[in-house]
């Protein structure tokens, strides 16, 4: 069995859960999800399918050591330890990729630098040579990662982002990460079940991703390379047999449609969906949302509209007000899936979403929204949605729990229950507890206890407790209390004198 250990995959927040449920597919072990990154475990083989298969991972690293740092001179003593022949020599470059997040270690590059020192110096003193530092497309990239004083020190496998899928001829302005595209078609659950229709696709990256997805065609098959090609233990053999595995692959019966009413999007979607090799499968036409009408068969929408600040404030909610119209009247009996920026354009849409899920496009921090429209009220709605997809549920409105009202539970007025008052019950007065009222315990109620009723207490009634009422208390009501309601006239006005005389008189009030 080969070698397990450990990797990470690096990802945009809020695709962990996606990106977590890639690799469990994919047969990977002690899978952990983290903040933009999932951990997880493997061989040689799973570290190039994770590179190749994934869709929604930007980078996969394999750490090579862990351990504590307060400033930079630990830092440099640390890597000093790493046995580096195992990754690298003297004829090979390198380039260090610094990611950090602490109070001891302000900058970047002086960490990158800090490392740099420790790898020439650990081979100057072994060897007399060093290996040379290349920025862009070097032998062996490094990656270090310092939260506080915790530092992980790993291979960058991967080398170029793997959002740089290979198939993008040319882009418009700010066009949609792959990898953010791959997560949101994921998160709605589409495999190829039924059509997906981007209306606002401008190169194309939502449609082409789908198509992948659909055919379940692995995103590393336009990639020209990875960094793990150029590792000393790098097998050529394994990964080619990984390359050439077409084995998962699937048909797709539905179709895929993208539109667009810029004509310059529309040419560079067409060049990119060619290069992706989908192109019988996306169907891209020049055509503006206010255009857009009711498809013919069940479909999905998925869609980027614009936002930021590319379009001013009047005409973007134009636009989503539009949109809202669209799906109200073009889209009903199917549900469409939008990503963008600010509530406002949300509002704009005039559409309840059944979920909101936040996500990172770039530094903007949006949301991706679901909506099911229908045709007629919510409720309705509702109600048949229940009924074409689980009829088990049916009689909830219908028949089961009608008897609640009229017949089954009527009998606890007069038929069922009736025998707690007459007939189960009754022994409990007249066989097995009657000796309760007539044996065992009738002292209670003429013998021992009888003088509870007529003689021991009787007095509380008429005789020890009656001065009461008529003669001890009766002061209360007439004589010692008096005073308590004369006051305000013995001391000529009682509380009268407080507010009328001597609060007033020292200013009080």
């Amino acid at each position: 069995m080969d070698e397990q250990f450990e990797m990470i995959a690096k990802t945009f927040q809020g695709l962990e859960e996606v990106l977590a449920e890639e690799l469990t597919t994919l047969g990977a072990n002690d899978i952990q999800i983290g903040r933009r990154m999932v951990a997880f475990s493997g061989d040689k083989r799973m570290l190039y399918k994770a590179n190749f298969c994934l869709r929604t991972a930007v980078r996969i690293l394999k750490p090579i050591k862990h351990f504590k740092a307060n400033n930079a001179d630990e830092v440099y003593e640390q890597v000093q330890t790493i046995p580096w022949e195992e990754y690298l020599d003297t004829d090979k470059t390198f380039a260090i990729d610094a990611v950090v997040f602490s109070e001891e270690f302000r900058h970047s590059k002086f960490v990158s630098y800090k490392v740099k020192d420790a790898i020439a110096d650990y081979f100057t003193n072994k060897t007399g040579k060093r290996p040379s530092v290349r920025i862009n497309n070097p032998d062996v990239l490094l990656n270090i990662h310092i939260s506080q004083t915790e530092c992980t020190l790993s291979l960058d496998s991967s080398g170029e982002s793997l959002h740089r899928r290979g198939y993008r001829q040319e882009a418009i302005e700010a066009p949609l990460n792959e990898v953010l595209a791959a997560g949101m078609i994921l998160m709605t659950g589409w495999r190829g079940e039924c059509d997906l229709i981007d209306p606002m696709c401008g190169s194309g990256t939502i449609p082409i991703e789908a198509a992948l997805i659909a055919r379940n065609i692995a995103p590393g098959v336009f990639r020209k390379g990875y960094a793990f090609e150029k590792w000393r233990d790098f097998d050529a053999d394994l990964f080619e047999e990984i390359y050439n595995d077409d084995s998962q692959e699937r048909e797709f019966d539905h179709k895929i449609y993208g539109y667009d009413n810029s004509p310059k999007a529309n040419e560079i979607a067409t060049r990119n969906v060619k290069a992706a090799g989908v192109a019988k499968d996306v169907v891209l036409k020049l055509q503006p949302f206010q255009q857009f009408e009711q498809p013919k068969e069940k479909s999905i929408i998925i869609t980027n509209p614009p936002y930021g600040e590319r379009i001013s404030t009047d005409d973007l909610f134009g636009l989503y007000e539009m949109i809202g119209e669209r799906l109200k009247h073009a889209f009903t009996g199917n549900t469409a899936w939008i990503l963008s920026y600010r509530d406002e354009c949300f509002d704009q849409i005039g559409l309840k979403a059944s979920e909101k899920i936040p996500l990172f496009n770039g530094a903007l921090e949006c949301q991706f929204r679901k909506y099911e429209i229908f045709d007629g009220k919510y409720k309705d709605f509702k109600s048949q949605e229940a009924t074409e997809y689980n009829d088990d549920f049916r009689p909830r409105r219908d028949d089961d729990f009608r008897p609640r009202r009229d017949d089954d539970f009527r009998p606890r007025r007069d038929g069922d229950f009736r025998p707690r008052r007459d007939e189960d019950f009754k022994p409990r007065r007249d066989g097995d507890f009657k000796p309760r009222r007539d044996g065992d315990f009738r002292p209670r109620r003429d013998g021992d206890f009888r003088p509870r009723r007529d003689g021991d207490f009787r007095p509380r009634r008429d005789g020890d407790f009656k001065p009461g009422r008529d003669g001890d208390f009766k002061p209360r009501r007439d004589g010692d209390f008096k005073p308590k309601r004369s006051f305000r006239d013995e001391r000529g006005g009682g509380f009268g004198e407080r507010r009328n005389s001597n609060f007033r008189k020292d200013k009080r009030y």
